[in-house]
């Protein structure tokens, strides 16, 4: 079967111009970032400073939160990590989160000392299910993760209703829903603290990098003193123009620290991100419109008071009803000159998880199927109405070989 798709793609270029690799998830970047940069190298400062504080405060204004409740981070990893140390859950302690994600949601709470449980997503919103979530509490629960899976907000209403009953603390995986919001508030403010992540894919870029929300200002405050060694004073408080300034070590910190390198893409990314978001939200549209009589299972409509983050634009390949697997389907779009994702496979799948806790993708059977049908398609704001054509007829032609 691949090869036939393989040797079709391959015919259909032929006496054609070659287009350049679509690369799956490409930044877009405009002259305000560059002049940005340029301007923080020749300041000199490239570490924690100036722009990473303004960074801050203009996310905090994003979010509609005071800048206090901010902390700048080096990734959505970090911010989880810390987060969990700051909200004091003890060590040994149950965080319930989903299969359905990357294995930093589930390495941040091994980092923090902490046990993961993991709960079944709803088939349909590919998020945690509520009533899996409940299912799973155990007299050892402390936390719920939710993860805002492809951009879609988790039902925030139904899990913090859960997290109230039960007395437990929620951290909210926001890596894919800057954007985001539930009935009109942005996720990451429902728990007691929302991360979010600038990785290069992301909707936000900073190449690495990452935020912390928190809802209280003493936890943040705390969570800022763990992402810089414990140190009392940041390397800007304690170099900058006011004179130097004596740190103490207060804690047994880390290296997480957002740069103002870093920063200084992140604040015109951070400008332009409804611009951006209107790009890729006029791509979704395209495609639901685009594939609508193919047999692959398109991701779930519009929800009334949902904001979606149009972060990932997942579909499902079953290859009973495609005639293709999907990882033949992957093949076949790298092929066609197309950069696709696989956003994911679930977590038991994994050989690491199997060996640490026994873990099989059968004790999760609704995350194992999403898994191992779902590819990503690209949806950045970078591409072109021609690129969009470009993946549309890949698809069409793949599936119709």
């Amino acid at each position: 079967m691949l090869s036939a798709l393989a040797n079709r793609l391959t015919f259909m270029t032929i006496g054609q111009d070659q287009s350049p690799f679509l690369v799956f998830g490409a930044p877009r970047f405009d002259e305000a970032e560059i002049d940005e940069v340029l301007a923080c190298l020749r300041s000199g400062w490239l570490g924690t400073g100036p722009r990473v504080a303004q960074f801050e405060r203009d996310f905090a204004a994003f979010r509609r939160v005071k800048s206090t409740q901010m902390a700048a981070v080096n990734s959505c990893t970090a911010a989880l990590h810390v987060s969990m140390l700051a909200a004091g859950i003890e060590p040994g302690s149950e965080v319930i989160t989903t299969p359905l994600t990357f294995c930093a949601t589930i390495n941040a709470i091994l980092h923090a000392g902490l046990v993961p449980v993991l709960a079944d997503v709803d088939p349909v919103t590919q998020n945690l299910d509520p009533d899996a979530i409940e299912a799973a509490i155990t007299l050892r629960t402390r936390a719920i993760l939710p993860v805002h899976f492809a951009g879609r907000p988790c039902a925030m209403d139904r899990i913090m209703a859960i997290a109230r009953k039960h007395g437990l603390i929620v951290i909210e995986d926001c890596a894919h829903a800057v954007e985001a919001e539930f009935q009109g508030q942005p996720v990451g403010t429902f728990g007691d603290f929302g991360c979010f992540s600038f990785y290069v894919t992301k909707n936000v870029v900073t190449g690495e990098g990452g935020m912390i929300l928190g809802r209280s200002e003493e936890q943040i405050a705390r969570a800022k003193v763990l992402a810089l060694h414990g140190m009392s004073k940041d390397a800007w408080h304690r170099f900058g123009d006011e004179g130097y300034k004596h740190y103490q070590v207060v804690e047994c910190g880390f290296k997480y620290n957002m740069m103002d390198l870093q920063a200084a893409l992140g604040l015109h990314q951070l400008a332009r991100v409804e611009k951006n978001w209107q790009r890729r939200d006029e791509i979704w549209r395209h495609y639901d419109v685009a594939f609508a009589s193919l047999p692959i299972v398109l991701p779930m409509s519009g929800q009334e008071g949902i904001r979606h983050g149009r972060h990932l634009y997942t579909v499902m390949i079953d290859e009973k009803r495609c005639g293709v697997s999907r990882d033949e389907f992957l093949d076949a779009m790298n092929v066609a000159g197309i950069g696709t994702g696989v956003h994911y496979l679930s977590i038991p799948e994994h050989p690491y998880y199997q060996q640490r806790f026994g873990w099989r993708p059968e004790q999760w059977p609704r995350a194992m199927k999403l898994g191992r049908e779902t590819i990503s398609l690209p949806l950045s704001p970078a591409l072109s109405d021609a690129d969009v054509e470009r993946v549309v007829a890949a698809v069409e032609h793949i599936l119709s070989a």
